[in-house]
């Protein structure tokens, strides 16, 4: 196939077409994924769990999810965008309804057992990342992958509307419309997305793709700092309307407003993080995001007393986090040699994945209910983020200047 020249209007449109299809599409994935944990103040009610169950009920979709993204990501490479879009989205209709149901009968395994199903519509980001990345020449990766990550905006519709829906329409019909637009959404992808002309279908299989990105050494240390940005942003966006109800005594209502106010930070910063990445290099980005999160986890971790205080406090942390993961993944986009996008981006958002999962498990653990207190898993979280920004000032090569300044480094092994 001979590739169309990378500027001409009608690819341009394309492009464009594509890249809003894909983030559109990791937006219901996104709002599918969440749909336990926004609902997590329900459960403990009315399923009568301790702060650790209920830790482990909103961190199960998570869990699953990130471990899916290893398999999906070279599955993309094989079969396309297209096929992996309709299939995650088709996929997790399921789950869904399974969560409604186990909702519904009061049971707790069954909303456990459904969370690891729903764990499928976490995958999205590694279909997402070689899709775009396929469709925009180097220097405007950093952009791309940002836009397509704000399709993690799916977290603040969750978290802002999945309560109000339940309170307006029901908690059985809020999961059919979820699941509605899961299906609509697979349609659309079906019959309006296209694969870039410069892809080409990958043959080899997925075992050895993914043991030659594990020997890629930039696949690993990309996996450490996806880590603490990605997995920071998804275990405050799990688990803070639980911390709200329980450190500020929010309503669930209130609580998800909030939380959904945290997620759209985010969710504006990435796209931020990705193209100042284009411009001055992906490690000052980094490096900025990691120090304002070390900071923050502190000031968190005082417990900021009234609304402004404590909202600019989260909305701040939110951004940082955002920044960080843009940061990260324009990284991830211009080092991956060509072929090996897929498996390196699926190892490395599954581990941003489960560097949300383990976190929420943490301050369950670690509450401390005489106090209100999470302070253990914040000061945790404010070390890490300090041992990743030591770490991308000594250990990560390159990045200082990427995209238009400088020549794109030769990839790490």
């Amino acid at each position: 196939m001979n590739a169309e020249p990378l500027t001409t209007p009608r690819k341009d449109g394309r492009r464009t077409r594509n890249l809003v299809l894909a983030t559109a599409a990791s937006v219901v994935c996104f709002w599918a994924w969440n749909v336990v944990a926004t609902l997590g103040a329900r459960y403990t009610q009315q399923l009568h769990l301790t702060s650790t169950s209920t830790a482990v009920v909103v961190a199960m979709p998570v869990f699953v999810g990130s471990l899916g993204r290893i398999v999906v990501g070279p599955l993309t490479d094989r079969f396309g965008g297209r096929v992996m879009f309709a299939f995650v989205l088709l996929a997790t209709i399921v789950p869904v309804l399974l969560v409604a149901l186990g909702g519904s009968l009061n049971s707790f395994i069954v909303v456990l057992l459904a969370g690891l199903l729903l764990g499928i519509a976490g995958t999205v980001f590694a279909v997402g990342i070689p899709f775009v990345s396929a469709w925009f020449p180097a220097a405007r990766r950093g952009f791309a992958t940002g836009v397509f990550g704000a399709g993690m905006g799916g977290t603040a519709l969750a978290a802002f509307l999945n309560p109000r829906l339940v309170a307006a329409i029901g908690y059985v019909p809020t999961h059919l419309l979820i699941a509605g637009l899961l299906l609509a959404m697979a349609a659309v992808v079906w019959f309006f997305m296209c694969e870039s002309p410069g892809w080409t279908k990958s043959t080899t299989p997925v075992t050895p793709k993914l043991a030659d990105a594990a020997r890629t050494a930039v696949t690993w240390k990309m996996c450490f700092l996806y880590a603490v940005v990605f997995g920071g942003f998804v275990s405050f966006a799990t688990y803070l309307p639980t911390y709200l109800r329980d450190v500020y005594q929010f309503t669930p209502t209130s609580a998800g407003a909030r939380a959904a106010g945290f997620a759209l930070a985010a969710v504006v910063a990435r796209p931020i993080g990705g193209m100042i990445a284009d411009r001055i290099g992906s490690k000052p980005v980094v490096f900025i995001s990691l120090a304002a999160v070390a900071v923050l986890a502190w000031i968190v971790n005082l417990t900021p007393n009234g609304d402004i205080p404590a909202g600019l406090t989260f909305l701040g942390m939110a951004a940082a986090l955002g920044f960080g993961t843009g940061g990260v993944f324009a990284w991830v986009a211009v080092l991956s040699p060509q072929g090996k996008v897929g498996s390196i981006s699926g190892i490395v958002s599954a581990a941003g994945g489960l560097g949300g999962y383990f976190p929420p498990l943490v301050m369950g653990a670690t509450y401390n209910p005489a106090s209100h207190s999470y302070s253990i898993g914040l000061l945790l979280l404010a070390g890490t983020a300090v041992l990743a920004l030591v770490f991308t000032l000594v250990a990560v090569r390159g990045g200082a200047r990427v995209g238009f300044h400088a020549p794109l480094p030769a990839p790490e092994r």
